[in-house]
């Protein structure tokens, strides 16, 4: 049994205690039913360990950490599945009931790759239901063909330089057509759009 940090955690009732914790091992790794961590807040229903603390599974069963399953090692992680199934079978799923997924990391790249790449945000209320790219420098799309539908309006702003470039044949169609430049902020155009003008000009 891992002992608390000081007598006085064990007198405010903060530290874990159990007398049934039970650790086999040798100098190759261990396995323990019921260890307490080192900091003394959560107690391991299961904890695989090897000589490197730094590798480890626990399987949490109390404290702020109750119900975790938490893996650490040094080295890479590997997970494979499937070769058993058909192309349409779902090999292997990652489902949080409630809560967020976060795939970080830290110093490299995140990879998805597949015959097919689907992205579905479902939700409703204007809140929810969305997909957001965020990039500090740039956003790049490379393909054959690419397709755009959007049901209620599109807006593509940039406060430095827009180009819109077709080497073959460029079409454009609306049912109807307002162009304007900046010369209406001073003197509104017989059609209008000084206030088209101001709102792109605070537009951030």
């Amino acid at each position: 049994m891992t002992q608390p940090k000081n007598l006085s955690d064990v007198k405010r009732g903060t530290s874990k205690q159990n007398y049934t914790a039970i650790t086999y091992g040798n100098d190759k790794g261990s396995i323990g039913f019921g260890v307490i961590h080192q900091a003394a807040d959560v107690t391991s229903s299961v904890m695989l360990q090897t000589p490197d603390a730094n590798h480890s599974f626990f399987l949490d069963g109390d404290g702020k950490r109750k119900g975790w399953t938490t893996s650490i090692g040094p080295g890479n992680f590997q997970v494979e599945c499937g070769s058993a199934n058909k192309e349409a079978q779902e090999s292997l799923m990652l489902n949080a009931k409630n809560g967020n997924i976060t795939i970080k990391a830290n110093n490299g790249k995140i990879r998805i790759e597949g015959t097919d790449i689907e992205l579905i945000a479902i939700g409703e209320g204007g809140s929810k239901g969305n997909i957001r790219l965020t990039a500090s420098e740039n956003i790049s799309a490379d393909s054959k063909k690419i397709v755009m539908n959007a049901k209620a309006s599109y807006r593509i702003a940039t406060s430095g330089i827009g180009e819109v470039v077709a080497k073959s044949i460029l079409k454009c169609y609306g049912s109807i057509f307002k162009m304007i430049d900046d010369s209406v902020v001073e003197k509104d155009a017989k059609n209008g759009g000084k206030r088209d003008a101001e709102k792109n000009n605070t537009c951030p």
